[in-house]
C-alpha cells in the first residue's frame, strides 16, 4: 500500500513545492510542507473519496491548510523594498546588513518542473508577485493563490478553506487591491515567455561596464535591491550610479552565467579576481515590463548559492 501511496502521489510533489512556496516564500519551508503534506495524506488515505475529489485537488487542499498552519508560526518574509523604508539617495553609502531578517527566496525553475510547466505557471511564481502576497494575510493568501495559480472556483475555494463562497470572493477583492496598491495588478501575471534577449543585451552592456547602453534597458521606475542588505534603489539614475560604484570597487572583468528562477531570467556573475580567477559574486534574477528591466534583485548569500548549485568558479 505504500509503494502505490507514492506511485500516485509522486507526480504531484513539483507542483505541491510550487504550491507550498506561493504561499511561504521560502524553499526550504515549502520542501518541508510538501513532505508534511504527503504526511497528512498518508494518515488520511482511507477517508479519501475520488468521487468527491481528484487526487490532485485533494493534495492541494492539504498542503493549502498545512501552510495556513504553518504560517501561524512564521514572519512573513520580504524584499528589501518591502520593508517599509524610503529608497536609497545615495548609492555610495554603505550597505546594511538586515541581520536576522527572514528575506524572501528565490526557487530555481528546475525545482518546479520541465520548461513547460514553469511556463505554464510562470506568471505566478514572479519574484514581485510573491514579495507582495507577503503583505496578504494568510487566508487571503491562500484565496488568491487557489484562485489565481490553481484557477479554482469560489465554492471549491471555500470548502477547502471552510468559508463560504462570499467570503472567499471577498478576501479576494481585497487580495487584489492590496496587491495592487503594492504596484500588481492582474494584466502583470502573465508575461512573455521570451524574455532572454533583453537579459542579453543588459549582459553585453554589463561586461562592457556600458552604463549608457544598460540605462536604455530600464524602466523609468526600475528598482534595484540586493538581499540582505537593506539599501535598495529607485530609477536608472541610481541604478547605473550603483553600477559604476561596483565598477569601481570590484573592476570590469566579469563572467555571467544563464539561471533560470521563479520563471525569470537571471545570471549568476562571477568577477575576476587579482589572482585571475572568475568568483561567484552574486545572483541576478531580472523583472521585465514592456520590453525593459523594471526590477533586478540581487542575492549574494551562500543559501541561496547552494540552493542553485552555483558553482564558486568558473
Amino acid at each position: 500500500m505504500a509503494e502505490d501511496f507514492i506511485t500516485r502521489t509522486d507526480p504531484y510533489r513539483r507542483e505541491l513545492l510550487a504550491h507550498c512556496y506561493r504561499m511561504l516564500g521560502s524553499v526550504h519551508d515549502a520542501e518541508d510542507l510538501v513532505q508534511e503534506t504527503l504526511l497528512r495524506a498518508w494518515r488520511a488515505r482511507d477517508s479519501y473519496d475520488e468521487s468527491r475529489a481528484s487526487l490532485r485537488t485533494w493534495l492541494h487542499r492539504i498542503a493549502t491548510n498545512a501552510c495556513l498552519t504553518a504560517l501561524e508560526q512564521r514572519n512573513r518574509r520580504p524584499l528589501p523594498s518591502g520593508l517599509g523604508g524610503p529608497p536609497g539617495d545615495d548609492p555610495r553609502e554603505a550597505l546594511v546588513h538586515g541581520g536576522e531578517v527572514p528575506w524572501l527566496q528565490p526557487i530555481p525553475d528546475a525545482m518546479i518542473g520541465d520548461p513547460a510547466e514553469v511556463a505554464a505557471g510562470q506568471g505566478s511564481l514572479r519574484l514581485a508577485l510573491i514579495a507582495a502576497m507577503q503583505h496578504l494575510p494568510a487566508r487571503q493568501r491562500a484565496v488568491f493563490v487557489l484562485r489565481e495559480a490553481l484557477d479554482w472556483p469560489a465554492t471549491q475555494i471555500a470548502e477547502a478553506l471552510e468559508m463560504t463562497p462570499a467570503g472567499v470572493n471577498s478576501a479576494l477583492q481585497r487580495a487584489r487591491k492590496t496587491l495592487s496598491e503594492s504596484g500588481i495588478h492582474e494584466d502583470d501575471i502573465t508575461e512573455p515567455v521570451d524574455r532572454r534577449a533583453v537579459v542579453d543585451r543588459y549582459v553585453i552592456a554589463f561586461r562592457n561596464a556600458d552604463l549608457a547602453a544598460i540605462e536604455k534597458l530600464l524602466t523609468d521606475d526600475v528598482i534595484l535591491e540586493m538581499p540582505p542588505y537593506v539599501n535598495w534603489y529607485r530609477g536608472p539614475a541610481f541604478y547605473t550610479a550603483f553600477l559604476a560604484r561596483a565598477f569601481a570597487l570590484r573592476g570590469t572583468d566579469w563572467r555571467m552565467l544563464p539561471v533560470a528562477a521563479n520563471g525569470q531570467p537571471a545570471v549568476a556573475a562571477y568577477v575576476r579576481n587579482p589572482a585571475g580567477d572568475y568568483i561567484l559574486h552574486t545572483l541576478q534574477i531580472f523583472t521585465l515590463a514592456d520590453g525593459r528591466i523594471a526590477r533586478t534583485t540581487v542575492y549574494q548569500d551562500a543559501e541561496i548559492f547552494a540552493l542553485f548549485e552555483l558553482a564558486p568558479a568558473c
